[in-house]
C-alpha cells in the first residue's frame, strides 16, 4: 500500500502555534512547507491556506482564505520560507486570497485563537490558466481530479490580545 501524501513545515508542527514571523503581526511571510509521497499519477499540486474560524472562533461565519497556489510541479517537494512567485518552482500559478492579493497573507485574527489549514492537493492534471482564481474557483476546477490530500494545521492568536488577557484590567 502506498504511503499517504504528507505536508509539514520545519518551522512548526501540526497543531502548534504559527511563529509570529509568518503572521500579519510579524514579517507576514509564507512559512516553508515540505511534502512527500504524492500519489502515482500526480500531474500537479495545489495549495490552499484557509481559516475556518473567521471572524470569531466562538461564532465562525466564513472561511477566510490566506493563499491560493496551483500547478505546482509534481516533482517539487517544498516551498521555501518567504516564497514569492519568483522563488517558487517554475510553472506555479497564484490565485487571489481574501485580502484581495495574489500572495500569502498571514494570520491576523480579530479575536481569539484561530486554526489555519494548509491544504495540499495532488491532482491528476495540470489545470488551465484560471486567471486569478479564488479558493472557491480553484476547488471547483479541481473537482473530480484530486488523487490525494494532506493538511497541516497551525494556530494563531494576536499577541496583543494574549498580552492584554494576562494583565488584569488591561483592554485589547
Amino acid at each position: 500500500m502506498p504511503k499517504p501524501l504528507v505536508l509539514t513545515s520545519p518551522r512548526f508542527n501540526d497543531g502548534d502555534l504559527i511563529p509570529i514571523a509568518f503572521t500579519g503581526e510579524g514579517e507576514d511571510i509564507a512559512p516553508p512547507l515540505r511534502w512527500e509521497n504524492p500519489p502515482a499519477g500526480t500531474k500537479s499540486l495545489a495549495l490552499i491556506v484557509e481559516d475556518p474560524d473567521a471572524p470569531d472562533p466562538q461564532r465562525p461565519q466564513r472561511i477566510f482564505c490566506h493563499q491560493v497556489l496551483y500547478n505546482i510541479p509534481p516533482g517539487a517537494r517544498e516551498l521555501p520560507e518567504g516564497a514569492q512567485l519568483d522563488t517558487m518552482p517554475p510553472g506555479i500559478r497564484v490565485g487571489l486570497n481574501d485580502f484581495g492579493h495574489q500572495s500569502y497573507g498571514g494570520p491576523m485574527p480579530p479575536v481569539g485563537r484561530h486554526r489555519y489549514y494548509f491544504k495540499l492537493y495532488a491532482l491528476d492534471l495540470v489545470l488551465p490558466n484560471l486567471g486569478r482564481p479564488t479558493r472557491r474557483d480553484l476547488l471547483k476546477a479541481m473537482e473530480g481530479h484530486i488523487l490525494g490530500q494532506a493538511e497541516l494545521i497551525g494556530l494563531y492568536e494576536k499577541v496583543h490580545h494574549r498580552a492584554a488577557e494576562a494583565i488584569p484590567g488591561a483592554s485589547a
